[in-house]
């Protein structure tokens, strides 16, 4: 039985989880393990892909619309005996026979999630529905990365999980960050009332090779905008901080998330801080020095600082991060001069 962590103490389901698959209890025949990942076509989820597909004994199935993901990130495995890929989006019912969920899919960039505001609710309400059905019918594990935005405008620093958030439920906004938090009562509600095995990541920033170059998030918008020797746009005042993590050591605290014992919610993400003219001017040293930095009017509800309190990370999955922006700045660099066409 999964333990509770930080503010989901004392929900521990008291009714058994549903039986998985008979093939996990053969004597004479070892299945692999079949491991559903949804929007594992998109930047984080290809990259947990990767991972997945280096252990022999996983069979990996990917459940992607494309709407922020690309086929393109999954091109290695496309063809291999172990892997498949599904054009299906999640806010309509799917029917497969997996042991792990991975439920990573929703617009994650505001450019995005934005565009269509009620079909962001969709995706992280309707969504998560579906996919718990799913895990309650074939007794599958599941994971859903929920996100630090359930923390809102923090008034609490650095933000640990048992923080309640200071999140505007009617801003432009509220599709994500309200989504992700009705996404982590539904999570609960069916660990207490139906025993799902499940576990919550709470991320934060993550950066790394195959980000959207154009999606509004900030290391990707610097990097890019070096590279074509646009001046740098800081949002106001630029004394906004945030956390960044290295898509590698984000992919590694998922998973030991999804194998430990934990339901959390866990904190995953990259404590050390910086301020947004400190990126940038991290950005511009190591690209271009040439290049102005020039500051703009600030986006609604931006919140004013965001940090992870990982104690929970490092205690109860032995996670902590280990590459440094200084080192994950550059890999990101020459992914986006390949696809920028771009020489150095």
């Amino acid at each position: 039985m999964a333990n509770s962590s930080s503010n989901g103490d004392n929900q521990t389901s008291t009714k058994p989880p549903p039986l998985p698959s008979p093939l996990r209890f053969s004597k004479f025949f070892q299945s692999n393990m079949r491991i559903l990942v949804t929007g594992g076509a998109g930047f984080i989820g290809s990259h947990l892909v990767d991972r997945l597909m280096e252990n022999e004994k996983n069979e990996v199935i990917v459940a992607d619309n494309f709407f922020t993901g690309s086929k393109d990130n999954l091109k290695k495995w496309i063809g291999h005996p172990r892997f498949e890929l599904i054009r299906h989006d999640v806010t309509e019912t799917l029917l497969v026979e997996v042991d792990q969920i991975y439920h990573l899919a929703c617009p994650a960039s505001p450019i995005f999630y934005k565009y269509n505001p009620v079909k962001t609710i969709k995706t992280n309400v309707i969504g998560t529905l579906n996919m718990l059905g799913l895990a309650k019918r074939v007794g599958a594990r599941i994971l859903l990365t929920s996100t630090s935005e359930v923390y809102g405008d923090p008034l609490v620093h650095p933000q640990p999980e048992t923080y309640w958030g200071n999140v505007n439920p009617i801003g432009v906004r509220s599709c994500y960050d309200e989504g992700k938090r009705v996404a982590e009562t539904l999570m609960f509600d069916y660990h207490r009332q139906h025993g799902i095995e499940i576990r919550i990541a709470r991320i934060f920033n993550t950066y790394g090779p195959r980000m959207n170059i154009d999606d509004g998030r900030v290391v990707s918008n610097f990097i890019a905008q070096a590279l074509r020797g646009e001046s740098l746009t800081v949002q106001k005042p630029g004394t906004q901080t945030r956390s960044f993590c290295y898509v590698s050591d984000m992919v590694d605290g998922l998973i030991r998330l999804m194998e430990g014992d934990n339901t959390g919610p866990i904190n995953i993400g990259n404590p050390g801080e910086f301020t947004m003219l400190e990126l940038a001017e991290t950005v511009k040293e190591l690209i271009s020095p040439d290049v102005e930095i020039k500051m703009v009017e600030n986006t609604p509800d931006d919140p004013r600082q965001r940090k992870p309190d990982i104690t929970k990370a490092k205690e109860l999955l032995g996670w902590e991060p280990k590459v440094k922006l200084q080192q994950g700045l550059p890999l990101m660099e020459a992914d986006f001069r390949l696809r920028l066409g771009v020489a150095k």
